[in-house]
C-alpha cells in the first residue's frame, strides 16, 4: 500500500463513523486525493458518493434523434438527448442541459435514458460535497491484513497512530458483545424486507436502498446482493428495475444492483 493511501485510511479512522467530506481540511496534505479514493474504492477499502461523470449516446438513442424510432420523450428530454448525440464520444453532464434545468432534474433524466438503453453513463466521485467512508472490507484489512513493511511506510504523526489504536479498541469492545445481526439468515433478511415494507408503506415494492440502510453494516454490499439473489432463485422474492427515476436521488438509485443489460434492480417484492 502506498504511503498516501495508508495515511488517507488512518485519517478516516479519526472521523465520526469513519466517514468524512472529501473536501475536509484534514485531507489537504494529501496530493491527488481523488485518485487515491478511486484506487482504494476499486479495492473495496472505501466507498464514496458518486455522480455522473460522462454520458454517451447509444444506437437506440441515436435512432430517436434521426427519427427512425418513435419517441415519447418530452421536448426537454429530446433536447438533452440531441445535445448528447452531438458529442464525438463522451460528454460531461454539465454540457447537455441549459442553466434552466437543475442538476438533480438533469441527472434524473440521464438515469432514465440509461434505463431505457438510450445512453451509457459513467459514474465517478461526486464533484461537489462528496463524502468518503471506510467500508467493512477496509476495516477488516486494517484490522487483520495490513502489515507495515520496513522502509516503505514512514513514521506517522501521533494523531494518526492514536486513530489506529482507538480503532482496535472499538473492535475489541464490539467483539465482546457480538451483534445478532452478524448471523442473520436468509429467512431473517426476508422477514426484515417484509417488516420494512410494512413500516414504510411501500406496498410490496420496497426500494433496495432502504434494506441497505438497515443491513449495511453488518453486511457488505456484495454479500447482501448474494442473499437477495438466493431469495429470488428460491422464488421468495422478485426484483425489478426502476422506470421513473425522478422521485429518487442519484445515491438512492446507485444502491440498486447493476445489470449487464437494462437498468439496475431497484425494487423488492415478496412472493
Amino acid at each position: 500500500m502506498e504511503t498516501n493511501e495508508l495515511k488517507f485510511l488512518l485519517i478516516l479512522l479519526g472521523c465520526s463513523d469513519y466517514r468524512s467530506p472529501l473536501a475536509a481540511k484534514w485531507f489537504d496534505s494529501i496530493k491527488s486525493k481523488e485518485k487515491i479514493v478511486g484506487d482504494l474504492g476499486e479495492r473495496g477499502l472505501v466507498d464514496f458518493d458518486r455522480g455522473i461523470a460522462s454520458v454517451k449516446i447509444l444506437p437506440p438513442g441515436q435512432a430517436i434523434i434521426e427519427g427512425t424510432e418513435e419517441s415519447t420523450l418530452t421536448p426537454k428530454q429530446l433536447r438533452i438527448l440531441e445535445n448528447i448525440s452531438k458529442a464525438v464520444e463522451k460528454i460531461a453532464p454539465s454540457k447537455v442541459a441549459g442553466k434552466s434545468i437543475k442538476s438533480s432534474e438533469r441527472d434524473a433524466i440521464l438515469h432514465r435514458f440509461q434505463e431505457q438503453g438510450l445512453v451509457e453513463i459513467e459514474m465517478a466521485i461526486k464533484r461537489q460535497k462528496a463524502e468518503v467512508w471506510l467500508t467493512h472490507q477496509g476495516e477488516a484489512y486494517l484490522r487483520d491484513e495490513f502489515v507495515p513493511v520496513p522502509g516503505t511506510n514512514p513514521v506517522f504523526s501521533f494523531n494518526l497512530m492514536t486513530n489506529y489504536i482507538n480503532f482496535f479498541r472499538k473492535f475489541i469492545s464490539k467483539s465482546d458483545h457480538p451483534s445478532l445481526t452478524d448471523k442473520l439468515s436468509d429467512e431473517q433478511v426476508l422477514q426484515i424486507i417484509q417488516d420494512l415494507d410494512r413500516e414504510l408503506g411501500t406496498e410490496n415494492y420496497l426500494p433496495i436502498f432502504h434494506l441497505r440502510e438497515k443491513l449495511q453494516p453488518p453486511f457488505y454490499r456484495k454479500d447482501l446482493d448474494k442473499v437477495l439473489y438466493r431469495l429470488q432463485e428460491e422464488d421468495k422474492i422478485e426484483m425489478s428495475s426502476l422506470q421513473e427515476a425522478s422521485a429518487y436521488t442519484p445515491e438512492q438509485i446507485d444502491a440498486g444492483i447493476p445489470q449487464d443489460v437494462g437498468g439496475s434492480l431497484f425494487f423488492i417484492s415478496v412472493n
